[in-house]
């Protein structure tokens, strides 16, 4: 049975990247099922594949496994690839993909994701100043612990997923790490599984007008890659 994987626009949905992203770096079939986000308040399309009306979903025949990491715990049992083969890179493996998940919040709110948008971010709150700090540590610490060139060792795997839609914000917030995180920022964003997300989140007909205003918030626009007629 292939997988199935529920997202929504891959320009704006940074919870739909994570796994998309391993699936594809891996090599993994499945079936992609995209829902466009339709405007502010509750997504009522979603209702139709997810418990919670929220992306990503994934159904495997008749079970079905929501949440990013839930969802990349779920893929690893059939494929152990998803995280590193050795013990301790992959206790901190999962460690960093959890604070990832409940963490960075000022990272998630003040810069939300947008494939196709180059911002003046202008000056950092305290709060998101205090989240870029220790992503810069934390990236920093996998890279020297287990020797790159992705987080965990020489295997792209769950960590990085995680941290993908990241490294997709810090380009387009302009957004300055130390120089070992930032070239970290750079390969995930050469990974040719990312690589094509973007590319394909770049080239969607759809603009959802509450994700742009979150992103652009009065911001100055760089850049704007979508070709539009």
């Amino acid at each position: 049975m292939t997988y199935r994987l529920f997202i929504a626009n891959k320009n704006y949905s940074s919870w739909s990247m994570r796994p998309w992203v391993l699936l594809r770096a891996l090599d993994i079939p499945f079936e992609e099922v995209l829902t466009p986000f339709e405007g502010a308040g509750q997504q009522q399309a979603f209702t139709h594949f997810s418990p919670t009306a929220k992306v990503p979903c994934l159904h495997d025949g008749e079970q079905v496994v929501w949440d990013s990491l839930a969802i990349l715990e779920y893929v690893a049992e059939g494929h152990p690839a998803a995280w590193p083969g050795d013990r301790a890179a992959r206790a901190w493996a999962r460690c960093a993909s959890a604070e990832m998940h409940s963490g960075f919040a000022a990272i998630r709110d003040e810069c939300s994701m947008n494939c196709s948008l180059t911002l003046d971010l202008d000056t950092p709150s305290e709060a998101l100043e205090k989240d870029l700090t220790r992503l810069d540590i934390l990236w920093q610490e996998g890279l020297e612990a287990f020797g790159g060139p992705w987080l965990a060792g020489d295997a792209f795997t769950a960590v990085d997923a995680m941290f993908a839609p990241v490294a997709v914000r810090i380009r387009g917030y302009g957004i300055e790490l130390g120089p070992d995180a930032m070239a970290y920022a750079e390969r995930l964003l050469a990974h040719p599984a990312v690589a094509e997300w973007i590319e394909q989140g770049i080239a969607e007909p759809w603009i959802d007008e509450p994700h742009e205003a979150d992103c652009i918030r009065g911001r100055r626009i760089i850049e704007d890659r979508r070709q539009r007629a």
